[in-house]
């Protein structure tokens, strides 16, 4: 009965903000959707060569998910307050405590951006385009192209925040550190699971480049926990 009645306080919480929250993802895509152009070229040079398109539409809806993710990047802070607020009133948390989840969860958030961008999407691009050859050339589409990279830097993100997420389901008495200390190798499981599906093309080199860092950041939280003397 108390869990049924903190998800309701939840998506009460929830409900207050998600209109507005629609709106204002709509205003940014449009507005960021007139830089796409300028964007995707600065992401093409970064990762991949020419890009190329089959159908008429294709460049339009490419240019229109780049503008999406930009949007949902840009107002990823206003997003992560509402799911916090949301989140933490039905556990009374609120304050200071609220605002270090918030603030940590953006950082967290920008740094696995970041870090897939700048390290990973490199890597693992050079990596999968070095099988090919005089006789197999690689011919990119443009609409593959921004669902790859944008499904997996939002990815990277999400899972990036994982160890704040550990703190808080141990803080309010959800789990335990010993409850995460026993369940490593579910764990493990469940986070080649969750690297088979994020991923946007589910083979073993994509897989270990998120479910690595993932697994890393699973034990960064146990060790997060152990600092803070949260049991």
């Amino acid at each position: 009965m108390e869990r049924h009645t903190k998800l309701i306080i939840f998506l009460k919480e929830l409900r207050k903000s998600i209109r507005m929250l629609a709106v204002a993802i709509a205003v940014t895509t449009t507005g960021v959707f007139f830089l796409a152009p300028r964007l995707l070229t600065m992401v093409q040079n970064h990762l991949a060569d020419t890009l190329y398109f089959f159908s008429v539409a294709g460049p339009f809806l490419a240019h229109v998910k780049l503008a999406l993710f930009c949007s949902l990047f840009f107002l990823m802070p206003w997003l992560m307050t509402v799911l916090w607020k949301s989140i933490g009133k039905p556990f009374g948390v609120k304050g200071g405590q609220l605002f270090v989840f918030i603030f940590f969860t953006c950082l967290l958030f920008y740094c696995g951006t970041l870090f897939c961008y700048f390290v990973t999407l490199p890597f693992g691009i050079k990596f999968l385009l070095g099988f090919g050859s005089e006789e197999l050339r690689p011919v990119i589409s443009i609409g593959r192209f921004v669902n790859f990279t944008t499904v997996f830097i939002l990815a990277f993100g999400i899972i990036f925040e994982l160890p704040i997420f550990m703190v808080f389901l141990a803080k309010v008495g959800v789990c335990t550190r010993a409850f995460y200390e026993r369940s490593r190798r579910y764990a493990l499981l469940l986070i080649a699971i969750m690297a088979a599906v994020l991923t946007p093309t589910p083979d073993i080199v994509n897989m270990s480049l998120m479910g690595g860092p993932l697994y890393l950041l699973y034990e960064a939280g146990i060790v997060i926990l152990m600092i803070m003397r949260i049991k």
